[in-house]
């Protein structure tokens, strides 16, 4: 296991992983309707984007997760920056991440027993670059080699900022991952995989989730963590069963908070209170999973319900996976 990621889980018993970011900035009143999402953001008012981070690490988060899901070079371009200016985005989004981390650290975290946070350096699937909805099906027919060209650079500019890892997320697709942690095996970078999943079972593609956490598990040294986002609840006790029943690294889930999502309308529906997501992330530490999180429509309220639900399990373990 990494060694900074052993060290907070370790010490805080199970990790608590941060929540949306679009979510938090919509909240702040902000439109995120451009083909860019929270990375305009990053662009417009990196300021913003550090307040999210540092609440979330109030609320009882030991990772951020950078906002650079949706920055990628190719989409920069499209939308008329430089190619220079779009390398100083991406880059920024760690800066802004371990900033925000810092200042709180000395503010409040260090007197507060908690774990240094680790730094989660985003890299979103290139269905996310389409903004068509292609992330939440996974085939967008292109090739391998074009998915590397797409990866690679942005990977390499993550690194040059030394974040703690690498952070594969909403990962719809087999294929892709294959291609981006092959890049990052090449570079010797330690990374976390986390797919988005259609049900129980299967990966947004149609993979069955227990087919790629074996692929995962061969010959894929510098891989330390694997999980689901952005995936219904309900669906997140299976999928965390049929990771545990294939491979022994370190199950994570950080899903929607239960509202749904209507790709055509881009518009959520139904209830996905902070108080629900309690009972949610209760049943995912009991199913064992060593990290719980929020994605879509969660903020800082669901994340300290995941840190309450934390406390709660460590107090009084109770593991469903065998029943």
């Amino acid at each position: 296991m990494d060694e900074r990621l052993g060290a907070v889980l370790e010490q805080m018993g199970r990790i608590v992983i941060d929540g949306s970011m679009g979510t938090a900035l919509k909240e702040q009143g902000l439109r995120l309707d451009t083909r860019l999402w929270t990375a305009q953001c990053l662009i417009d008012r990196p300021e913003l984007v550090e307040t999210v981070h540092r609440n979330y690490f109030r609320a009882g988060a030991d990772c951020g997760i950078t906002d650079s899901y949706q920055a990628s070079i190719p989409g920069l371009l499209e939308s008329g920056y430089k190619r220079t200016q779009a390398e100083e985005i991406i880059a920024r989004s760690v800066r802004v991440l371990k900033r925000a981390r810092e200042t709180w650290w000395q503010e409040e975290g260090r007197l507060q027993n908690r774990a240094f946070p680790l730094c989660l350096a985003s890299v979103g699937p290139y269905g996310a670059y389409l903004a068509d909805g292609s992330e939440y099906r996974g085939r967008y027919g292109v090739s391998q080699e074009a998915l590397r060209t797409f990866h690679r650079r942005r990977i390499e500019i993550l690194l040059s900022e030394s974040p703690d890892l690498l952070l594969f997320e909403t990962q719809p697709s087999l294929e892709e991952v294959l291609v981006e942690t092959g890049i990052a095996e090449e570079l010797g970078a330690d990374y976390w995989v986390s797919f988005s999943c259609l049900d129980g079972a299967h990966l947004c593609d149609g993979t069955k989730i227990k087919t790629a956490a074996k692929a995962l598990s061969k010959d894929h040294p510098h891989l330390v963590m694997i999980g689901v986002n952005c995936t219904a609840p309900k669906f997140i006790v299976p999928l965390i069963k049929a990771l545990r029943a294939v491979t022994d690294l370190p199950a994570a889930a950080y899903p929607n908070s239960g509202a749904v999502y209507d790709p055509k309308t881009k518009t959520w529906t139904g209830d996905g209170s902070p108080e629900a997501f309690y009972g949610y992330a209760l049943s995912f530490f009991e199913a064992g999973a060593m990290a719980v999180g929020g994605c879509c429509t969660t903020d800082e309220r669901h994340i300290r319900q995941v840190t309450r639900a934390r406390a709660d399990y460590l107090r009084e373990p109770r593991r469903i996976l065998n029943q």
